[in-house]
């Protein structure tokens, strides 16, 4: 499966409540686990949200519903 970058996010913790709505939504979706890399657990910076290659538009739809 090929990922491609859907967004990214402000932090680790918003990047994991996105995912979390797009898995509600059946559709794959992780964060980038080389953006994650904290010593205290959650990362402060900008972590990428991403998702298989063929689902990408069907994810940024249900972000954009987010605004």
């Amino acid at each position: 499966m090929k990922w491609a970058v859907l967004v990214t996010a402000p932090d680790q913790l918003t990047a994991e409540m996105w995912r979390d709505l797009l898995l509600g939504e059946g559709i794959p979706a992780i964060v980038n686990p080389q953006d994650t890399l904290s010593f205290m657990g959650l990362s402060g910076r900008p972590c990428r949200l991403m998702v298989p290659d063929g689902r990408l538009e069907e994810a940024e739809a249900i972000l954009a519903e987010l605004e």
